[in-house]
């Protein structure tokens, strides 16, 4: 090798810790001034901040930078970990365990892989025909949108620790919960044919070895670029139609709807949030709307996790795969989950 290529080498692979630490810094200071450029921005419209208008604005300028920074923050983190784990490696972990141990396990990779409820299903499929049991493909198709990272963070962000930290014991509950029963039923006789006869071969290992560090950065950044260049219209939308909540919905009408005195607020936000189809990102801020207008906690989180984790696209797509009546159950099963969810958080916040 001559010295030329070799310094040539060495450059390419030379990690650019600079700039990620340069890029950390902006990060930060930009969150720090949320606020005043929130602020700023509503000046520049001479609006009042009282006015429903200048609160929408106020809102959807405080959210839209907020949401974004959180979202490519995490986005790129979680890149570089998942450099380190391959989908087929997931597959290989998964595959021969038995109901519990594998329900978990999957229910917990389900967290850190950034699946939103319909390019889970691909995956869910490859479960399947590996032989990973249907209970346990279930609890990570459950997990994998419904309690990702990107959504802990954002929770984490908007209302705190607390609430983060329930959300994921719960949901994780949940997507244990409803795969165990899944799997209890014995129903996998109502899988369509042509997946029972799929067979996949033993999952290759990292093509060209480990990777450097300069590559799992690169990997972050392809990540970011592709996650929130995805998501971000779903994310606008979402922010909008919260901004819109926060400036033109009366408090009054979301805390009678919505609040936790009415015990069927609960199943009813499921039932509203089934047919609609967002991400953790775009359905946040409609969330963190709700709640200021004086909307239960618990009934929200429960929209919420209907939204992302029952979504009708994703039932569509399920049909090609399984029976209507395995899909009923697992929409029944998973929905009384989440309700569960929505009572025990209305109960202990």
């Amino acid at each position: 090798m001559s010295a030329e290529h070799a310094l040539s080498r060495e450059r390419r692979e030379k990690v650019p810790w600079g700039l990620l630490g340069l890029a950390a810094t902006l990060w930060v200071v930009a969150y720090a001034h949320l606020t005043a450029f929130a602020d700023w921005g509503l000046a520049l419209t001479g609006l009042e901040p009282s006015a429903p208008l200048g609160e929408a604005i106020h809102f959807f300028l405080y959210d839209t930078p907020k949401v974004l920074l959180l979202l490519v923050g995490v986005v790129f983190v979680m890149g570089v970990v998942h450099s380190f784990v391959t989908p087929e490696r997931t597959r290989d972990l998964l595959a021969g365990r038995r109901l519990g141990i594998g329900n978990v396990l999957a229910a917990a990779l389900g967290v850190v892989t950034p699946f939103c409820s319909c390019s889970a299903v691909p995956l869910f499929i490859g479960f399947l025909s590996a032989g990973v049991p249907l209970g346990v493909t279930f609890s990570f198709l459950i997990s994998a949108p419904m309690v990702n990272e990107v959504a802990l963070a954002l929770l984490f962000g908007l209302f705190g620790w607390k609430v983060a930290a329930l959300y994921l014991g719960l949901g994780l509950a949940v997507a244990i919960g409803a795969g165990l029963a899944i799997g209890r039923l014995r129903m996998e006789r109502h899988l369509e044919d042509w997946v029972l006869k799929v067979q996949v071969g033993t999952a290759p290992g990292l093509d060209g070895g480990t990777p450097s560090w300069r590559e799992r950065l690169g990997a972050g950044v392809s990540h970011v670029r592709e996650i929130v260049g995805r998501v971000w219209p779903w994310l606008l939308a979402g922010i909008a139609v919260g901004a819109a909540i926060h400036g033109y919905v009366p408090q009054d009408l979301m805390a009678e709807l919505l609040g936790r005195e009415q015990w069927w607020a609960v199943p009813l936000a499921v039932l509203m949030g089934i047919p609609m189809y967002s991400n953790a990102a775009g359905i946040l801020p409609v969330i963190e709307a709700l709640l200021g207008k004086g909307a239960a906690l618990g009934t929200t989180l429960a929209f919420m996790m209907s939204v992302i984790a029952l979504s009708l696209p994703e039932l569509i797509i399920l049909r090609k795969v399984l029976a209507p009546k395995l899909i009923a159950v697992f929409v029944a099963t998973v929905a009384a989950g989440i309700v569960l969810v929505g009572y025990v958080f209305n109960l202990v916040l």
